[in-house]
């Protein structure tokens, strides 16, 4: 299931991505992944770039790099679809409709919503927190962020990204996916990635607890 389950962040962050003066890129590598998000001067202003051959996200203010993060996009069969869109909804505690869990009590097995493994059981889909659709059934959302095309079309964000992209964008925002973007020569040459992709998955038990949506500490957005 790890090609829809959501990466928890433990520890302390060791991954550090810094816009220095909101236009450069400064990186200090380790295990874990961090990324720092700016505070738009106009919120109406603000509109995400997104490119599939780079699989990276660039949440811009005309020229200034609000977030500047990784993404995985869909694999082979199921691809991320491109065009011009905008923002259609957000929901901060979404769960998949299709994958997820079966639990009876204690008894929780993974699987699909459509195939219980018998009686008394309910469903419980998988976490797929901060939610950001742009077009009926793809969004942005919460997960792992492979370096290989990996998902089902959604575009996942690292879990330390996933709330600040969400804090950023608001229905409305324009969303532009291609396979290249400008910015991929210059900001996000060379944008860290996260590692912590395979990492094993949490607990079945903790996946289907409200637990997994609690919120991020500390300050989203910086001045």
């Amino acid at each position: 299931m790890r090609s829809y389950c959501l990466r928890i962040c433990l520890g302390t962050a060791v991954f550090c991505a810094l816009l220095s003066g909101c236009t450069t890129l400064t990186t200090v590598t380790s295990r874990k992944y961090e990324v720092v998000a700016y505070k738009p001067k106009n919120p109406s202003a603000v509109r995400v770039k997104v490119s599939l051959q780079n699989r990276m996200v660039y949440v811009m203010e005309g020229d200034r790099p609000l977030l500047v993060t990784p993404t995985t996009i869909g694999k082979a069969g199921a691809t991320t679809p491109t065009g011009s869109y905008h923002v259609t909804g957000k929901i901060r505690k979404k769960r998949s409709a299709t994958y997820g869990f079966w639990a009876r009590g204690n008894d929780v097995r993974a699987g699909t919503s459509d195939h219980p493994p018998g009686a008394g059981y309910h469903y419980v889909g998988y976490p797929m927190a901060y939610w950001v659709e742009f077009k009926p059934a793809y969004g942005f959302h919460q997960g792992a962020v492979w370096p290989i095309p990996h998902s089902h079309g959604c575009l996942r964000l690292h879990p330390n990204a996933a709330p600040k992209f969400f804090a950023l964008v608001h229905e409305g925002t324009p969303v532009l996916i291609a396979q290249t973007q400008p910015e991929d020569a210059t900001i996000g040459k060379s944008a860290p990635r996260p590692s912590d992709y395979a990492d094993p998955d949490p607990p079945a038990a903790y996946l289907v607890s409200d637990a997994v949506f609690a919120p991020p500490q500390g300050t989203l957005l910086q001045d």
